[in-house]
């Protein structure tokens, strides 16, 4: 056999020239090489996730521009970047450009990472005005991290199974943005309900009584269980950093508890964390649901573009 035609394994790829960055424990943890076909699934999610979250979830910015601007009271990052109050013609343009710009970057072959920022950039803004009239959701955390960091990489396509240090980044940051999440709920109540008040309180039978379901409001008189139901909440939020260093199976379950925990908020009390829920798949080898894709779909492209490519 010719030294052509010998088999070669694929050499991971890393986003710059040089030895890399993933030589120490520290290092692998941050760029220990993830497949770019990852990456691609990842922002197939977002991107098509982000015309549904800004047209029903955050669609209060278009709302909100049709109010007096004197009820304007940017939050700190509006306050920062100087963003004026919202018109009309300011937010549907917005809404236009940004979805645009995320449908062209969701197909990672045209101008990946200036089609990514632009929506990156939109969407922040959009968010932005949606929480400074007085209301600040936590779920959109992991997703504005995602839009921010996915461009990163360049070009990625859905059959390439390349490793890849960007890559390795980029899914990092939004795992970082899922648990810090979880991670500061926990922190906001014991800074704000005390501990052990807050699991041994009874926000969980209130909430129910406001807001439950008619499954919800059958709860309501199993207050031990409901107790132990904020303490099984608040122990996964503290100990939710653990999915950073977990591997394997003990991670998928860790993954399915959130999204069973999840599901059940939404069926008992109709309140959704879907903008940060849906980031629970940056934990889960998306890659192999290529092999599930028609061959067409999946080949590899003829002429691979290098993780440095700065198109």
């Amino acid at each position: 056999m010719t030294a052509e035609a010998t088999p070669q394994a694929p050499r991971p790829v890393r986003a710059a020239d040089g030895p890399g960055p993933a030589r120490t424990a520290w290092g692998r943890w941050w760029f220990g090489p993830v497949p770019r076909a990852r990456i691609t699934w990842l922002r197939i999610i977002g991107y098509v996730f982000l015309p549904f979250d800004m047209l029903l979830l955050t669609g209060s910015s278009l709302a909100h521009a049709r109010l007096p601007a004197d009820l304007y009271q940017p939050v700190l990052l509006g306050r920062l970047l100087h963003l004026p109050a919202p018109t009309p013609w300011s937010m549907y343009t917005l809404l236009a450009v940004t979805v645009a710009a995320g449908l062209v970057a969701a197909t990672g072959r045209v101008l990946p990472r200036v089609s990514g920022y632009v929506a990156a950039c939109g969407y922040l803004w959009w968010v932005t005005i949606s929480m400074s009239y007085g209301k600040v959701d936590h779920d959109h955390l992991a997703l504005v991290v995602a839009l921010f960091v996915l461009p990163s990489v360049g070009r990625a396509r859905i059959g390439d199974s390349r490793a890849c240090e960007a890559s390795a980044w980029s899914v990092r940051c939004v795992q970082i943005g899922v648990v810090a999440a979880y991670f500061l709920s926990a922190w906001a109540k014991v800074r704000i309900g005390g501990f052990p008040a807050w699991p041994n309180g009874s926000t969980v039978q209130w909430a129910l009584s406001r807001r439950g379901t008619g499954l919800g409001r059958d709860l309501i008189g199993f207050p031990v269980m409901l107790k132990a139901s904020q303490w099984v909440m608040f122990l996964a939020e503290a100990l939710s950093p653990a999915m950073l260093f977990l591997r394997g199976r003990p991670l998928y379950l860790l993954v399915l508890f959130f999204a069973v925990f999840h599901a059940v908020t939404y069926a008992l009390m109709t309140i959704h964390f879907l903008p940060h829920a849906i980031w629970l798949a940056a934990f889960l080898p998306l890659e192999r649901l290529t092999g599930l894709l028609p061959e067409r779909l999946r080949a590899r492209p003829a002429r691979e573009v290098p993780a440095a490519d700065p198109r």
